[in-house]
């Protein structure tokens, strides 16, 4: 959000501008593609009822002639005699059975020419349990299963008209992905009305909607329902078989109000219902149509939005160059002022644009020449003055140290412990010839190692070996360069502080690698100091009665500060009764 902020900043009269324009084309656009599909929709809308009434008035004609046809062929099984008789005559001899079969299937065959037309099965069953069928390949699978179904039970409460019924029971196969509709009838004596079988015209919802299958489309849907809301059928298979009292009950306010058609929601979209009701079959007739995609058919949306796309474009580019030009000086010297304050002095410009941002640029530039020449000579300055406070420090050895160190090996000589007299003297050597003489402002580990364990012996000589000092370097430690006096405070302060109340204790000296750095630690179990803390003025004190260095913990502390930076330098960890750790932190340096 703020890098967001900063460029609006910058660029605040270019986004202006930018902006302005951007609104005002596709404001335009915008406004253009709503009349256009807002007009669109008054045509389709205009339209949609005269096209589809008629689309609906063709589909209830091929209704009406398929019906007309299985009535037709119903009649005549009615008044077949051979038909009949087949059906009610008892059991006869095997001769007998064969011509009356033989009889009844010329029978058949000869009226099944009045639905020719259709791939209809028809199929009769009768009181003697015999029947018949002119195609049973895929209707019915059993006829035992046929004389127990719903078909036939409702076919038996009204005897005297032709129904229809989706038979979701008797399927072709074993799949039940393209259901049967039967038109069913009971077979009756006219004089006495009883019954004595049972006509059933088959036909496959797949070939059954191919009445109305030639007026559906892409967004343009037709369903039949039966009384109860269920599909009959279908352009669209995933709704044969199910309820949509939705759509039953638009279909029935349709037909109740003589509406023309109904602008409502089905399955969640926004749609256009027509409704016809079939009496012949007893179903209704709905036709409901997407808008959305009707309309998106009507008009290329697609080909609308590249449009707009294109017009906003081109005027972006075009905006873009004229008021990038006028404001490309402006915003680059708005941008390189502000990091002056960040100590960025490089940032110059290139001088271009009118007379008057020329002149601004030129006295820009001209400023940042001078800021450059005065850092060069402050930076040089501070440098002089930090290599001689850093040699300051170095020579800074208190002749105390000198004198009582001497006075030690002075002592020895009179107790005739030459060797360890002389061995006092090459440590103090040492110490001075890699303190004083070496003018290095760094030093290996290794060498800072030798400094540490002379000054330990120098102290063990004049004060005794209660106080033990143990060395733990990692093995890749040895050549990293350290500054030269870093840890030797640290070790003095634990000699001098830490066992002030008893005699004996240890001094662990750790050095190792800590991901990008180097870590040294100087640990003791002496007696510690209660929440220490470098920046109080009451412990910044300690060391300040040093006895060799007299560098203290925050001189060292800013000396690795001002070496390297503020994400190195000294952190100590100290409690009353467990000892103080000083954590020295360094970068990796091996030259």
């Amino acid at each position: 959000m703020k890098g967001f902020l900063d460029k609006f900043k910058y660029h605040g009269l270019f986004i202006k501008m930018f902006m302005v324009t951007l609104v005002s084309i596709i404001t335009v656009s915008l406004l253009t593609s709503l009349v256009t599909i807002q007009m669109s929709e008054k045509l389709f809308m205009n339209t949609f009822g005269i096209t589809n009434s008629k689309i609906i008035s063709q589909i209830q004609a091929n209704f009406e002639s398929f019906n007309y046809s299985v009535v037709t062929a119903s009649n005549n099984v009615l008044q077949n005699g051979a038909i009949k008789g087949f059906l009610t005559n008892p059991e006869m001899d095997t001769l007998a059975s064969l011509k009356s079969y033989y009889q009844a299937s010329q029978q058949m065959d000869r009226i099944q020419s009045n639905v020719a037309a259709y791939p209809v099965t028809m199929t009769i069953t009768g009181i003697n349990r015999k029947s018949h069928s002119t195609d049973s390949y895929y209707w019915p699978n059993s006829l035992e299963k046929l004389r127990k179904s719903l078909l036939t039970v409702n076919t038996l409460i009204s005897p005297k008209r032709l129904i229809y019924q989706l038979d979701k029971e008797n399927l072709t196969g074993a799949s039940n992905e393209d259901p049967v509709i039967v038109a069913s009838r009971a077979l009756m004596e006219r004089t006495s009305g009883n019954q004595y079988g049972i006509l059933y015209f088959a036909i496959r919802e797949s070939d059954f909607k191919r009445f109305y299958a030639s007026f559906t489309s892409s967004g343009n849907d037709v369903a039949i329902l039966d009384r109860s809301g269920m599909v009959v059928s279908s352009n669209r298979t995933d709704l044969i078989g199910k309820e949509q009292q939705d759509l039953l009950s638009y279909a029935q306010e349709i037909e109740k109000q003589k509406l023309k058609f109904k602008e409502v929601s089905v399955m969640g979209k926004n749609s256009l219902v027509l409704s016809e009701y079939l009496p012949v079959y007893d179903f209704y007739l709905v036709n409901f149509i997407d808008k959305q995609e009707v309309l998106s058919e009507m008009v290329d949306f697609k080909t609308v939005a590249l449009i707009c796309v294109a017009i906003v474009l081109a005027a972006l580019i075009i905006v873009f160059l004229i008021s990038r030009r006028l404001t490309k000086s402006l915003t680059l010297l708005a941008r390189q002022m502000p990091r002056i304050a960040e100590n960025n002095f490089d940032n110059y410009i290139t001088v271009t644009g009118s007379y008057e941002i020329k002149e601004l640029g030129k006295a820009y530039n001209y400023m940042l020449d001078e800021l450059n020449d005065y850092i060069r000579k402050l930076i040089q300055t501070q440098k002089d003055q930090r290599n001689a406070e850093l040699s300051a420090l170095q020579m800074q050895i208190n002749p105390h140290f000198l004198y009582n160190t001497l006075a030690s090996v002075k002592i020895l000589v009179q107790q005739g412990n030459k060797e360890k007299a002389a061995a006092t003297i090459n440590a103090l050597i040492s110490l001075l010839q890699n303190t004083v003489s070496n003018i290095s402002e760094t030093i290996t580990v290794a060498q800072e190692l030798v400094n540490l364990k002379n000054y330990v012996f120098i102290n063990h000589v004049r004060y005794g070996e209660q106080i033990a000092v143990n060395y733990f370097i990692a093995e890749d430690c040895y050549g990293y360069h350290i500054p030269k006096l870093i840890i030797q405070p640290f070790i003095e302060n634990a000699f001098f502080h830490a066992f002030q109340e008893r005699s004996e204790g240890h001094i662990y000296v750790l050095v190792s690698r800590e991901e990008n750095a180097l870590v040294c630690e100087v640990v003791d179990d002496g007696v510690g100091m209660e929440g220490y803390d470098h920046e109080n003025p009451a412990h910044r004190s300690i060391s300040s009665s040093h006895f060799f260095s007299g560098i203290g913990i925050r001189n060292v502390h800013d000396r690795l500060r001002l070496l390297y930076g503020d994400e190195f330098g000294v952190a100590i960890v100290s409690n009353i009764g467990d000892g103080t750790r000083v954590k020295i932190k360094l970068p990796l340096h091996k030259t």
